[in-house]
C-alpha cells in the first residue's frame, strides 16, 4: 500500500484512535486490490470474511429475490462495508458490486475481530459507526413510509446538489434505473417525477440536473423532517 492509501485509511473515523500497533497490525493483514466496473465483491448469503474500505470508485449495495434486483445504497470513498455481519461472524444481507473502476482495501475479518476485543480505541469508533448506520436505515425507513416519491426524488437531489450561485447542480453517476430502484420507484415514475419537479424550477440534462428554485425544491423534499429522526 503506498503512504497515502494508508494515511486516508487512518483518517477514517473507525481507524483514527486506534493504537499505532494494533492498526500495523490490520494493515499488515490486509490487501488493496483494484476492480474493473461492474465487478461483484460479496455475494448476499455468503460467510462475512473481509470488511471493506472503499479508496477510490464507487460501490452499489443491492439485493435479489425470486430474480427480482433490487438498489439499497451506493457507497463512495472513504467508507466501510459489511461491519455488522463481521463482527458478529454472519453472512452477508447484501450483495455489493462496483459501478466504476474502484480501488477497495480489504481486510481480513477475523483480523478486525481480534483488534475489537483488544483495543478499545477501536472498539469504541466501531459502536458509534454501527449506531449510525443503524439511524441511517431508520432515515431510509422512514422516507420510505412517510414521503412520496416524489418528495424522496426531490431530497435525493438537494442532499446531493451543489450550490452555484442561484442553482443547485445535481450530477447523477449512474444509470436512471438505478437511482429509481434506490428511491423506490420504476422508471416510469421516476421519469414522471422528474417531469413534476419542472415546476420547482428543475431542468433534466441527460444525467445533469439543475435547480434555479433550491427553496422550493427544500420545501418539497421536506428536509427539516428528512434530515431528523427521534
Amino acid at each position: 500500500m503506498r503512504a497515502e492509501d494508508i494515511h486516508t485509511v487512518r483518517s477514517l473515523p473507525l481507524f483514527a484512535d486506534i493504537s499505532e500497533s494494533q492498526f500495523g497490525a490490520l494493515m499488515g493483514a490486509a490487501f488493496l486490490q483494484r476492480f474493473p466496473a461492474q465487478t461483484q465483491l460479496i455475494h448476499e448469503g455468503d460467510q462475512a470474511d473481509f470488511l471493506h474500505v472503499i479508496v477510490e470508485g464507487m460501490v452499489e449495495m443491492f439485493s435479489t429475490s425470486n430474480g427480482e434486483e433490487t438498489t439499497i445504497g451506493f457507497l463512495e470513498p472513504v467508507s466501510t462495508f459489511i461491519l455488522a455481519a463481521v463482527l458478529v461472524e454472519k453472512v452477508y444481507l447484501q450483495s455489493a458490486r462496483t459501478l466504476e473502476p474502484s480501488r477497495i482495501l480489504m481486510i481480513p475479518a477475523q483480523a478486525i475481530r481480534d483488534v475489537f476485543a483488544r483495543d478499545p480505541a477501536f472498539a469504541g469508533p466501531v459502536v458509534r459507526e454501527l449506531a449510525e448506520r443503524y439511524r441511517e436505515v431508520v432515515r431510509q425507513l422512514k422516507s420510505q413510509k412517510m414521503q412520496s416519491g416524489l418528495e424522496r426524488l426531490a431530497a435525493w437531489l438537494f442532499a446531493r446538489g451543489e450550490r452555484r450561485g442561484d442553482v443547485i447542480e445535481t450530477r447523477i453517476p449512474f444509470e436512471k434505473a438505478k437511482l429509481a430502484s434506490f428511491l423506490g420507484m420504476t422508471r416510469e415514475s421516476l421519469s414522471r417525477s422528474f417531469a413534476s419537479l419542472a415546476d420547482h424550477g428543475v431542468t433534466v440534462r441527460g444525467r445533469v440536473i439543475f435547480c434555479n428554485r433550491p427553496d422550493a425544491l427544500a420545501r418539497l423534499a421536506r428536509t427539516e423532517h428528512s434530515t431528523h429522526d427521534h
